[in-house]
């Protein structure tokens, strides 16, 4: 079936403006011909788009994938690339009309995409500190480094409630509770909105629907659920978005019991634009039509009269406004399904005032010299603080003593890069301290604490002494990964098996590894743990991860335990913990497995620690 305007009886875009918006909106859409109404409906990534050529085609949007950026890739480097194509989107003459563009970039913790930026711990260790009014204030230092860059749209939040860690998004979801995901979404909307100013940005919840249910955790795969519990536990984190406001939401690449989120007329049109009234646009995912079918112009109609209204289109934008134009002009897609997607398009610019807004050179954030500043990292130094969770301290190790001599060593100790994880600059993170600027590794942290802190570079810890050494912090773990990348799999008949059930492709990355155990991915890492103990070292064990993990061994071969998650750039939030600054207060937002058996992560069997587990050092 076509879809229409309103084919469920449900939202349209009109809907939720105002009357004086709703005219600007069909007085625009009134003047614009069938090319610029099917370039409002296009956005592509800026390498391959000048400024002239937004003009031409009549580009409604423009995004920065992750790791793309300005020579430079300073807040004043962004907001003069914007105000480029801000420049020219805004020509007027006979064959252009001046609709300002929609910026979008993927600041997913903290603005991640520019150097000098606050990284905040990654959505899993949010979820650990279980704190709104934290996760709050973490929202409004994010939304103003956006701003500083003269961005409008964040493709932030994530509200996956991810239930297989093998999936390689896990450190997206704030948790496998459903209640948790919902409140959090709602309040990380509303301060990123806010009341539509100055001081806000464009909020996007994603990505619609069950990604974090796919069977075997697959990135992309299929989400084999019945409605009941796809709505029960998947659904409530978006109604909770939309009743905040939330002007976007992306369409989800994995499928629902065969069929693909991207061509899902029921999932975009009728529940989340008829029953859940959503008003604002729906973006697809980065090229995720290419996968609905072999022939591109099918895959355009299909996605189309689904209900996604703007599409990310990475290169071939040229080849999808000629696909959609054909489409229309031979009736597969109905002018009443472009005329409802592109007033949702201009009714989300009219809603956030972008017509009324000057240029982003112009606007009162841009470049603005909070960014980076010490105020702004004191907000991510206690999110890590509160992110922490103490799952061991045997023999009351912790907290450290500060006059004691102590080895620091692992991998993971001096490297800013690994703390902060995936989506760090790049896409699949960064690698050392060089790159992360402004931010303190955990080695650093430590060694600020005391002046009897030593950094041991050796694998073994070989210069580890008993003599000298009263004990070890050792900073275990993962290092970056994002999306597919970061997937765990076995072996690949899990991508068979997810194949013959999907009508459509998937697109196929590299796993992280085949197995969930820590032991198997880095044997290093238990190698460290027991060179240090049978020196006879008691050793506090820090682990960097986008997940729980299976670290039974790692466990039992050290004093303390603590899991860090993907801190971010505020190494020295951890130091403050490991020394008492303040206490432990993270608990887990996801049960903690005893062995790979031990998912989803919802729990069937009884693990090694349940959801929110979690020591104090005041008991």
């Amino acid at each position: 079936m076509k879809a229409d305007t309103n084919p469920t009886g449900g939202s349209t875009a009109a809907d939720w403006l105002t009357p004086s918006q709703s005219s600007i909106v069909r007085e625009w859409l009134s003047r614009m011909s069938l090319d610029q109404k099917i370039g409002q409906m296009t956005q592509t990534e800026r390498m391959a788009a000048e400024p002239d050529e937004l003009k031409a085609f009549h580009l409604g949007s423009i995004l920065s994938g992750a790791g793309s950026r300005p020579e430079g890739n300073t807040p004043a480097d962004w907001v003069a690339m914007n105000d480029a194509y801000w420049t020219a989107s805004m020509a007027a003459d006979g064959d252009h009309l001046p609709i300002p563009l929609l910026y979008g970039i993927d600041a997913i913790h903290g603005n991640n995409n520019v150097r000098g930026a606050t990284i905040f711990p990654h959505n899993i260790g949010l979820g650990a500190a279980n704190d709104g009014a934290l996760l709050a204030r973490v929202a409004a230092v994010t939304k103003r480094e956006i701003l500083a860059a003269g961005v409008e749209w964040t493709f932030a939040p994530t509200v996956a409630v991810a239930q297989d860690y093998r999936w390689g998004r896990t450190y997206e979801s704030y948790s496998s509770d459903t209640d948790l995901v919902t409140r959090y979404g709602h309040q990380f909307v509303t301060e990123l909105q806010g009341d539509l100013q100055d001081d806000s940005v464009i909020a996007c919840a994603k990505h619609f629907i069950g990604d974090g249910a796919t069977t075997h955790g697959i990135d992309q795969g299929d989400a084999d659920l019945t409605e009941a519990k796809l709505t029960a536990t998947h659904l409530p984190p978006f109604k909770a978005a939309i009743d905040a406001g939330v002007l976007t939401v992306m369409a989800s690449f994995n499928s629902w019991n065969g069929d693909k989120c991207h061509g899902h007329e029921y999932l975009l049109s009728t529940l989340l634009k008829g029953r859940l009234g959503f008003g604002g646009l729906v973006i697809s995912d980065w090229d995720g039509i290419d996968y609905l079918s072999d022939d591109y112009t099918e895959a355009i109609a299909l996605s189309v009269n689904a209900g996604v209204d703007l599409f990310m289109v990475s290169e071939a934008w040229r080849e999808f406004i000629a696909g959609l134009k054909r489409n229309v002009l031979e009736g597969r897609v109905p002018i009443t399904r472009i005329n409802d997607a592109v007033s949702r398009i201009l009714g989300v610019k009219v809603k956030w005032g972008l017509f009324d807004r000057p240029r982003p050179a112009e606007r009162p954030w841009s470049d603005h010299a909070s960014f980076g500043s010490a105020a702004h990292r004191e907000v991510a130094r206690d999110a890590v603080r509160k992110s922490l969770v103490l799952l061991k301290n045997e023999g009351d190790l912790l907290p450290l003593d500060s006059s004691a001599t102590i080895l620091v060593c692992g991998r993971n100790a001096n490297n800013v890069g690994h703390q902060c994880g995936g989506f760090s600059l790049d896409w699949q993170g960064t690698d050392g301290n060089s790159l992360i600027e402004g931010g303190t590794s955990i080695w650093q942290g430590i060694s600020d604490y005391t002046p009897g802190a030593e950094l041991s570079t050796d694998p073994l810890a070989a210069d580890a002494d008993p003599n000298r050494h009263k004990l070890a912090v050792a900073v275990i773990g993962e290092t970056p990964y994002a999306e597919g990348m970061g997937d765990i799999r076995a072996s690949d008949n899990v991508l068979v098996e997810a194949g013959s059930r999907i009508r459509g492709s998937m697109k196929v990355l590299e796993p992280y590894g085949g197995s969930l155990e820590l032991a198997k991915l880095h044997p290093e890492d238990l190698a460290l743990l027991r060179s240090l103990a049978g020196r006879g070292i008691p050793t506090v064990a820090i682990l960097l991860s986008g997940r729980p993990l299976v670290v039974n061994p790692e466990l039992a071969a050290a004093s303390a335990f603590v899991a860090a998650w993907l801190p971010g750039s505020e190494g020295k939030g951890v130091a403050d913990v490991l020394f008492g600054e303040v206490d432990f207060s993270g608990r887990l937002p996801f049960a903690w497995p005893e062995d790979e058996s031990d998912v989803p992560a919802d729990g069937t069997k009884n693990p090694l620690f349940p959801r929110g587990y979690g020591l104090s050092l005041d008991g």
